[in-house]
Protein backbone atom coordinates (compact mmCIF):
# COMPACT_ATOMS: atom_id res chain seq x y z
CA UNK A 1 0.00 0.00 0.00
CA UNK A 2 2.71 2.51 -1.20
CA UNK A 3 2.11 6.17 -1.66
CA UNK A 4 0.62 7.02 -5.13
CA UNK A 5 0.19 10.79 -4.44
CA UNK A 6 2.55 13.41 -2.04
CA UNK A 7 0.87 16.68 -0.87
CA UNK A 8 4.30 18.75 -0.69
CA UNK A 9 3.71 21.47 2.27
CA UNK A 10 6.37 24.19 2.44
CA UNK A 11 7.54 24.65 5.77
CA UNK A 12 8.45 27.82 7.42
CA UNK A 13 11.45 27.53 9.98
CA UNK A 14 11.17 31.03 11.83
CA UNK A 15 7.70 32.11 12.35
CA UNK A 16 7.32 35.31 14.15
CA UNK A 17 4.54 34.71 15.85
CA UNK A 18 5.57 31.93 18.13
CA UNK A 19 9.28 31.92 19.28
CA UNK A 20 10.55 28.87 21.15
CA UNK A 21 13.31 29.01 23.82
CA UNK A 22 14.71 25.22 25.06
CA UNK A 23 15.90 24.77 27.76
CA UNK A 24 18.44 22.62 27.36
CA UNK A 25 20.71 22.34 30.33
CA UNK A 26 20.34 19.14 32.46
CA UNK A 27 19.64 19.56 35.72
CA UNK A 28 21.61 16.30 36.46
CA UNK A 29 23.46 13.92 34.48
CA UNK A 30 21.92 11.70 32.06
CA UNK A 31 21.15 7.89 33.17
CA UNK A 32 22.65 4.45 31.29
CA UNK A 33 19.81 2.23 31.33
CA UNK A 34 20.96 -0.26 29.15
CA UNK A 35 24.57 -0.44 28.62
CA UNK A 36 24.72 -2.47 25.21
CA UNK A 37 23.63 -2.00 21.97
CA UNK A 38 20.32 -0.71 21.87
CA UNK A 39 20.00 1.93 19.45
CA UNK A 40 17.04 4.26 17.93
CA UNK A 41 15.03 3.16 21.03
CA UNK A 42 11.09 3.60 20.90
CA UNK A 43 9.72 3.05 24.79
CA UNK A 44 6.01 1.96 25.61
CA UNK A 45 3.95 2.19 28.75
CA UNK A 46 1.45 -0.54 28.91
CA UNK A 47 -0.34 -2.07 31.50
CA UNK A 48 2.28 -4.66 32.24
CA UNK A 49 4.91 -2.49 32.67
CA UNK A 50 7.02 -0.34 30.12
CA UNK A 51 9.03 -2.01 26.86
CA UNK A 52 11.34 -0.52 24.82
CA UNK A 53 12.46 -2.08 21.53
CA UNK A 54 15.78 -0.67 19.07
CA UNK A 55 17.19 -1.57 16.02
CA UNK A 56 18.43 -4.55 14.52
CA UNK A 57 21.65 -6.12 16.74
CA UNK A 58 23.06 -8.86 17.64
CA UNK A 59 20.22 -9.10 19.94
CA UNK A 60 17.71 -9.69 17.62
CA UNK A 61 15.66 -8.67 14.13
CA UNK A 62 14.21 -6.22 16.68
CA UNK A 63 15.60 -6.56 20.21
CA UNK A 64 13.18 -5.93 23.08
CA UNK A 65 13.97 -4.97 26.68
CA UNK A 66 11.22 -4.92 29.38
CA UNK A 67 10.97 -2.95 33.00
CA UNK A 68 8.87 -2.71 35.91
CA UNK A 69 9.29 1.72 36.58
CA UNK A 70 10.24 3.52 33.66
CA UNK A 71 14.04 4.21 35.52
CA UNK A 72 14.21 0.44 35.46
CA UNK A 73 16.04 -1.98 36.17
CA UNK A 74 16.13 -2.64 32.46
CA UNK A 75 16.34 -6.18 30.84
CA UNK A 76 16.74 -7.59 27.19
CA UNK A 77 13.78 -9.84 26.96
CA UNK A 78 14.35 -11.48 23.49
CA UNK A 79 13.41 -10.86 19.92
CA UNK A 80 10.40 -8.70 19.18
CA UNK A 81 9.86 -9.36 15.67
CA UNK A 82 8.73 -13.24 15.12
CA UNK A 83 9.30 -13.22 11.23
CA UNK A 84 11.04 -11.66 8.36
CA UNK A 85 8.02 -9.54 6.36
CA UNK A 86 7.98 -11.29 2.71
CA UNK A 87 8.93 -7.89 0.77
CA UNK A 88 12.34 -7.66 2.95
CA UNK A 89 15.98 -8.73 2.66
CA UNK A 90 16.45 -11.61 5.90
CA UNK A 91 19.70 -9.79 6.38
CA UNK A 92 18.97 -5.99 5.76
CA UNK A 93 18.40 -5.20 9.61
CA UNK A 94 15.18 -3.67 10.50
CA UNK A 95 15.62 -0.08 11.77
CA UNK A 96 13.80 2.25 14.63
CA UNK A 97 11.17 0.52 15.26
CA UNK A 98 7.83 2.17 17.31
CA UNK A 99 5.08 0.26 18.96
CA UNK A 100 1.32 1.41 19.61
CA UNK A 101 -1.35 -0.11 20.80
CA UNK A 102 -4.68 0.31 19.22
CA UNK A 103 -8.67 0.77 20.41
CA UNK A 104 -9.11 -3.45 20.49
CA UNK A 105 -5.56 -4.11 22.40
CA UNK A 106 -3.31 -4.88 19.36
CA UNK A 107 -0.12 -4.32 19.46
CA UNK A 108 1.34 -2.65 16.37
CA UNK A 109 5.18 -2.54 15.35
CA UNK A 110 6.54 -0.33 13.05
CA UNK A 111 9.77 -0.74 11.14
CA UNK A 112 11.82 0.02 8.55
CA UNK A 113 13.46 -2.62 5.90
CA UNK A 114 15.19 -3.09 2.61
CA UNK A 115 13.32 -4.47 -0.05
CA UNK A 116 14.74 -8.03 -1.56
CA UNK A 117 13.72 -5.65 -5.22
CA UNK A 118 16.38 -2.68 -5.42
CA UNK A 119 17.04 -2.85 -1.53
CA UNK A 120 15.47 0.51 -1.06
CA UNK A 121 14.10 1.25 2.79
CA UNK A 122 10.58 1.00 3.06
CA UNK A 123 7.84 0.67 5.96
CA UNK A 124 6.62 -2.17 7.36
CA UNK A 125 4.11 -3.18 10.64
CA UNK A 126 3.64 -6.25 12.23
CA UNK A 127 0.88 -7.56 15.02
CA UNK A 128 0.94 -8.87 18.07
CA UNK A 129 -1.77 -9.54 20.99
CA UNK A 130 0.91 -8.55 23.80
CA UNK A 131 3.76 -5.94 23.63
CA UNK A 132 6.28 -8.77 23.79
CA UNK A 133 5.40 -10.10 20.64
CA UNK A 134 6.34 -12.49 18.35
CA UNK A 135 5.09 -10.06 15.87
CA UNK A 136 3.84 -11.43 12.67
CA UNK A 137 4.10 -9.25 9.62
CA UNK A 138 1.00 -7.80 8.13
CA UNK A 139 0.87 -8.31 4.52
CA UNK A 140 2.64 -9.03 1.62
CA UNK A 141 4.07 -5.28 0.96
CA UNK A 142 5.64 -2.23 2.42
CA UNK A 143 2.81 0.25 4.95
CA UNK A 144 5.14 3.04 3.11
CA UNK A 145 7.52 3.03 0.10
CA UNK A 146 7.57 6.13 -1.96
CA UNK A 147 10.39 5.97 -5.30
CA UNK A 148 10.93 9.71 -4.83
CA UNK A 149 11.88 9.64 -1.47
CA UNK A 150 15.03 7.73 -1.93
CA UNK A 151 14.28 5.38 1.23
CA UNK A 152 11.70 5.70 3.80
CA UNK A 153 12.91 5.03 7.77
CA UNK A 154 12.19 5.97 11.33
CA UNK A 155 8.53 5.65 11.56
CA UNK A 156 6.93 6.98 15.18
CA UNK A 157 3.47 6.85 15.43
CA UNK A 158 1.07 10.13 17.28
CA UNK A 159 -2.28 9.40 18.74
CA UNK A 160 -4.21 12.90 19.37
CA UNK A 161 -6.69 13.38 21.95
CA UNK A 162 -9.61 12.63 19.46
CA UNK A 163 -8.14 9.25 18.54
CA UNK A 164 -7.13 10.37 15.37
CA UNK A 165 -3.52 8.19 14.31
CA UNK A 166 -0.66 9.78 12.85
CA UNK A 167 2.40 8.26 11.30
CA UNK A 168 5.64 9.97 11.46
CA UNK A 169 8.34 9.57 8.85
CA UNK A 170 11.62 10.47 7.09
CA UNK A 171 12.23 10.29 3.47
CA UNK A 172 16.03 9.64 3.18
CA UNK A 173 16.36 12.69 0.33
CA UNK A 174 19.69 13.46 1.50
CA UNK A 175 21.29 10.48 -0.49
CA UNK A 176 20.17 11.80 -3.52
CA UNK A 177 20.78 15.45 -3.25
CA UNK A 178 18.23 17.02 -1.66
CA UNK A 179 18.10 17.61 2.37
CA UNK A 180 16.07 14.78 4.51
CA UNK A 181 12.25 15.74 5.29
CA UNK A 182 10.25 14.58 7.88
CA UNK A 183 6.31 13.87 6.70
CA UNK A 184 2.95 13.29 8.98
CA UNK A 185 0.70 11.11 7.30
CA UNK A 186 -2.99 9.87 8.96
CA UNK A 187 -3.77 6.14 9.83
CA UNK A 188 -7.04 4.70 10.05
CA UNK A 189 -8.17 2.82 13.13
CA UNK A 190 -6.79 -0.25 12.37
CA UNK A 191 -3.09 1.32 12.16
CA UNK A 192 -1.79 -0.68 9.06
CA UNK A 193 -4.22 1.41 6.47
CA UNK A 194 -3.11 4.89 5.31
CA UNK A 195 -5.64 7.87 5.36
CA UNK A 196 -5.45 10.68 2.99
CA UNK A 197 -2.11 12.40 1.40
CA UNK A 198 0.88 12.81 3.35
CA UNK A 199 2.11 16.42 4.60
CA UNK A 200 5.95 17.15 5.10
CA UNK A 201 6.35 18.76 8.49
CA UNK A 202 10.06 19.63 8.83
CA UNK A 203 12.96 19.60 6.35
CA UNK A 204 16.53 19.76 7.12
CA UNK A 205 17.28 23.52 6.60
CA UNK A 206 19.63 24.54 8.83
CA UNK A 207 23.30 24.80 8.38
CA UNK A 208 23.89 22.51 12.24
CA UNK A 209 21.37 19.52 10.57
CA UNK A 210 23.88 18.98 7.56
CA UNK A 211 21.13 18.13 5.39
CA UNK A 212 19.90 15.53 8.22
CA UNK A 213 16.67 15.37 10.07
CA UNK A 214 15.19 12.09 11.36
CA UNK A 215 13.45 10.29 14.44
CA UNK A 216 10.25 12.31 14.65
CA UNK A 217 8.92 11.81 18.09
CA UNK A 218 5.64 13.89 18.69
CA UNK A 219 4.52 14.70 22.20
CA UNK A 220 1.38 16.90 23.06
CA UNK A 221 1.50 19.62 25.23
CA UNK A 222 -1.00 21.59 27.72
CA UNK A 223 -1.90 23.71 23.68
CA UNK A 224 1.02 22.88 21.44
CA UNK A 225 2.43 19.95 19.49
CA UNK A 226 6.28 19.02 20.21
CA UNK A 227 8.19 17.26 17.15
CA UNK A 228 11.45 15.59 18.81
CA UNK A 229 14.08 14.94 15.85
CA UNK A 230 17.58 14.10 15.53
CA UNK A 231 20.04 15.78 13.22
CA UNK A 232 23.07 15.67 11.35
CA UNK A 233 24.80 12.18 11.12
CA UNK A 234 24.50 9.67 13.70
CA UNK A 235 28.47 8.67 13.20
CA UNK A 236 29.23 12.04 14.24
CA UNK A 237 30.07 13.52 17.46
CA UNK A 238 27.64 16.87 16.48
CA UNK A 239 24.52 14.44 16.07
CA UNK A 240 22.08 16.23 18.45
CA UNK A 241 18.17 16.21 19.28
CA UNK A 242 16.07 19.56 18.49
CA UNK A 243 12.49 20.06 18.68
CA UNK A 244 10.07 22.24 17.03
CA UNK A 245 6.53 23.27 18.15
CA UNK A 246 3.03 23.51 16.29
CA UNK A 247 -0.43 24.07 17.16
CA UNK A 248 -1.54 21.10 15.16
CA UNK A 249 0.28 17.94 15.02
CA UNK A 250 0.76 18.14 11.12
CA UNK A 251 2.44 21.67 11.29
CA UNK A 252 3.14 24.47 10.72
CA UNK A 253 6.20 23.38 13.11
CA UNK A 254 8.65 26.24 14.13
CA UNK A 255 11.93 24.99 15.31
CA UNK A 256 13.63 25.83 18.20
CA UNK A 257 16.23 28.65 18.37
CA UNK A 258 19.06 26.31 19.84
CA UNK A 259 19.74 22.44 20.30
CA UNK A 260 17.63 20.96 22.82
CA UNK A 261 20.51 17.91 23.55
CA UNK A 262 23.99 17.53 22.38
CA UNK A 263 27.41 16.03 23.11
CA UNK A 264 28.51 20.10 24.21
CA UNK A 265 24.93 20.43 26.03
CA UNK A 266 25.18 17.12 27.94
CA UNK A 267 28.66 18.21 29.27
CA UNK A 268 29.95 15.48 26.81
CA UNK A 269 28.53 12.68 29.26
CA UNK A 270 26.78 11.30 25.99
CA UNK A 271 28.45 10.85 22.62
CA UNK A 272 26.21 12.38 19.74
CA UNK A 273 22.26 11.69 21.07
CA UNK A 274 19.83 11.06 19.31
CA UNK A 275 16.10 8.63 18.53
CA UNK A 276 14.28 10.54 21.54
CA UNK A 277 11.63 8.64 22.81
CA UNK A 278 9.31 10.79 25.54
CA UNK A 279 7.28 8.42 27.46
CA UNK A 280 5.76 9.42 31.31
CA UNK A 281 8.25 12.43 32.24
CA UNK A 282 10.89 10.79 30.73
CA UNK A 283 13.15 10.84 27.61
CA UNK A 284 14.91 8.32 26.72
CA UNK A 285 17.58 8.89 23.73
CA UNK A 286 20.67 6.63 22.46
CA UNK A 287 24.32 7.93 22.68
CA UNK A 288 27.52 5.90 21.64
CA UNK A 289 28.91 3.75 24.09
CA UNK A 290 33.04 4.09 25.14
CA UNK A 291 34.12 6.43 23.11
CA UNK A 292 34.07 4.15 19.93
CA UNK A 293 31.27 3.84 17.24
CA UNK A 294 30.25 0.20 17.64
CA UNK A 295 27.42 0.81 19.70
CA UNK A 296 25.06 3.03 21.46
CA UNK A 297 23.58 2.55 24.46
CA UNK A 298 19.82 3.89 25.84
CA UNK A 299 19.96 6.51 27.96
CA UNK A 300 17.22 8.42 30.22
CA UNK A 301 16.36 12.05 31.91
CA UNK A 302 13.42 13.89 33.69
CA UNK A 303 11.49 15.79 31.21
CA UNK A 304 8.67 18.37 32.08
CA UNK A 305 6.92 20.89 29.50
CA UNK A 306 6.45 24.39 31.70
CA UNK A 307 4.92 26.96 29.30
CA UNK A 308 4.85 24.02 26.76
CA UNK A 309 8.64 24.41 26.53
CA UNK A 310 10.23 21.06 27.27
CA UNK A 311 12.93 21.19 29.91
CA UNK A 312 15.19 18.34 31.19
CA UNK A 313 15.93 17.79 35.12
Amino acid sequence: MGLKHALFVPVIAVLTAFSVCPQAAAASAPRLMIDRDFPDPDVVKTAGGYFAYSTSTGSGRIPLASATAPEGPWRIAGDALGAVPAWAKPDGGFWAPDVTQLADGTFVLYFAAAQTAGGEMCLGAATAPKPEGPFTPAGDRPLVCVPEDHGDIDPQTFVDADGTRYLFYKSDGAASGAPAAIWAQKLQADGRTLSGPRTEVLRADLTSEKAVVEAPSVVKTASRYLLFYSADTFQSSGYHTGYASAPTPTGPYVKADAQFLSTDLLGGKVDAPGGADVVDGHIYFHGWLAGGRTARGLYELPISFPGDVPQLG
